[in-house]
């Protein structure tokens, strides 16, 4: 029994730590207690199993190991874009956009859920925190699409669904954890995951769309007199088309100096005119657009200009995504003085859950890297790899088991959870059957945005239960009793958005292409193809004389021929004829 547990420590201590997660055990000290466990059993049995390597010696290792984890510059990221996301929900930043792009959608059927999805891409795109951006939307947007008629299910749905966005659009957190966990930069990792966010998204609004023609009075247009910026598509479609006019004509300028970065720089002068203008409109009351326009054109450039300062920057290699980080929380912190909201209480409040954030995920890699030094110890990893690669199938039938499990372990977990227990396990294996780990990791952060939408323990439905209102109200403006939104109409509205996620993760695997752009177009060479001679000693190597150049005068050559076969030499042409050097036997220095 003894020598059994021996020769398959490594799956009973895997064993062990999902039942000390599943007895409810904080998981940062079920894997540092897990580990250190099976550390003193490793070593009491090593004498009984050549698969184990550990002695109390190894136990130095640790302290350099944990400072590996303080020192991680990569990290730095997560408390920069965590604070910059709650300053921007402090800033309201969130109620303007909700208020203005519903207005614009307003006057078609589902309107108000296709400006929730619009602006739950957005912020992602500036906030890349999943809980502000569904209290946020929980706040201001349920009220309004119960005031109108919305169904309770798909509002609940669409809203929880439209926050778990920042889960893969960057800047996401745990796509920091991702690159840093398979040892990839975090810049390729956002450039490959900004195709799958945006179809992601595309795939919602579609969802909606067909709901809107199989459920025609589930969700209603806005009535006219809820339309208080009016009319103004028009106005609106002439002031974007005046901006492209002069982002075309600061390209054409600028290309002659700037080259490639005249592209960027035309776009940012277009849109820098367009805010100027709408700015002066509305200051002059000059009135040459529409309310609706200039409310579009006011909030919606500030939000974007962030989103180019901190992944705009790391795109063209200018900063590191911690220095854009760092560019993104100076920035929000700006937003928020121009619009009168920045105070000591709100830089407190978003540096209290920046900390509170900043220690959780600490101590999970604390506790994961005891846990590692053990589970490597034991020839863990040597154990998960080849349980994964030798599944039927190949690299297909590894993709599918990876996918199917961290979906259904998703159900228990949260992502931060799953990237640092699962995500080291599978990446070897992933590696060794060659599969690009960027690639990877889009595709596991697409699948881990399901355990925010799982019933029952999905976080996002609980950010919303939160905020949803529990028992009947009386509606503010209509003044009308308006029913509460129960548990189960958000758990069955989650459950079609969950099917899309699941979709997007099928999408990812069947057309890589969409995250594989990130290596750039590439030169088009095939590697297999390339073929390496080195010259051997049959022809002589000669750099030709060039009048100066690097070439003795007559140029360097090495001789003729073979001499470690006693070929002959012949001299280079034009030299004098020189005896060839028997090198069949070591030189002689007497």
């Amino acid at each position: 029994m003894i020598e059994f547990i021996a020769e398959n420590l490594a799956p009973i201590m895997f064993m062990s730590l999902i039942v000390f997660l599943l007895l409810g055990y904080p998981v940062a000290f079920s894997l540092a207690a897990n580990g250190l466990l099976f550390f003193i059993v490793g070593v009491e049995l090593a004498p009984l199993s050549d698969s184990i390597n550990l002695s109390w010696p190894l136990l130095n290792a640790m302290p350099e190991r944990l400072w590996g984890v303080m020192s991680n510059d990569t990290l730095l990221a997560i408390p920069f874009f965590t604070f910059m996301g709650i300053v921007l929900e402090k800033s309201g930043m969130a109620e303007d956009l909700l208020d203005t792009i519903g207005q614009l959608f307003g006057p078609i059927r589902g309107g108000l859920a296709y400006a929730v999805i619009f602006v739950g891409a957005l912020l992602a795109a500036t906030t890349g925190v999943v809980a502000a951006s569904v209290i946020a939307m929980g706040l201001i947007s349920l009220p309004i699409m119960l005031r109108y008629g919305y169904d309770r299910s798909i509002a609940s749905g669409v809203i929880a669904a439209s926050g778990t966005l920042a889960q893969i659009i960057p800047p996401s957190l745990v796509l920091i954890v991702l690159a840093d966990q398979l040892g990839r930069s975090v810049g390729d990792m956002y450039a490959g995951a900004l195709i799958p966010g945006l179809v992601l998204t595309g795939l919602y609004m579609l969802y909606i769309l067909l709901m809107t023609f199989l459920k025609r009075d589930a969700m209603p247009a806005l009535p006219l007199e809820a339309r208080s910026l009016g009319a103004g598509v028009t106005s609106l479609a002439i002031a974007l088309a005046v901006a492209a006019g002069f982002a075309y004509a600061a390209h054409i300028f600028l290309y002659p100096t700037q080259g490639e970065n005249a592209d960027i720089l035309g776009a940012t002068v277009g849109v820098i005119f367009i805010y100027i203008v709408a700015v002066a409109d509305k200051a002059l009351n000059t009135n040459m657009m529409s309310r609706l326009a200039q409310q579009v054109i006011i909030v919606l450039i500030p939000p974007l200009a962030l989103i180019f300062l901190v992944l705009g920057t790391i795109f063209l290699g200018i900063a590191t995504p911690t220095e854009g980080g760092a560019m993104g929380a100076v920035g929000a912190l700006a937003m928020a003085a121009a619009k009168g909201r920045l105070s000591m209480e709100v830089v407190r409040s978003a540096l209290t859950a920046t900390t509170r954030l900043s220690s959780f995920v600490m101590f999970i890699l604390i506790g994961a890297r005891v846990f590692s030094l053990t589970f490597y110890g034991v020839n863990g990893h040597l154990w998960v790899e080849h349980l994964l690669v030798s599944l039927p199938g190949g690299e297909t039938g590894f993709l599918i088991a990876v996918n199917v499990l961290v979906f259904f372990l998703a159900f228990f977990l949260d992502f931060f959870e799953l990237a640092f227990i699962i995500v080291p396990l599978l990446a070897p294996a992933a590696d060794k059957l060659g599969i690009d780990l960027i690639w990877f990791g889009v595709l596991l952060g697409i699948n881990m945005q399901t355990s925010f939408m799982h019933p029952p323990f999905g976080f996002a439905l609980f950010y919303l239960r939160s905020v949803a209102a529990r028992v009947p109200y009386l509606d503010k403006v209509t003044g009308k009793v308006t029913q509460p939104v129960t548990t189960t109409q958000i758990y069955w509205g989650a459950v079609p958005f969950v099917g899309i996620q699941v979709v997007m993760v099928a999408l990812t695997i069947l057309f890589p292409g969409m995250v594989m752009h990130y290596k750039g177009e590439g030169t088009g060479i095939d590697p297999a193809t390339i073929k390496i001679e080195v010259p051997g000693f049959g022809g002589g190597l000669t750099l030709p004389d060039n009048g100066g150049g690097l070439g003795l005068p007559g140029g360097l050559q090495l001789p003729a021929g073979n001499p470690l076969e006693g070929g002959e030499q012949k001299p280079a042409e034009g030299g004098d004829q020189k005896p060839a050097t028997d090198l069949s036997s070591p030189p002689s220095f007497n």
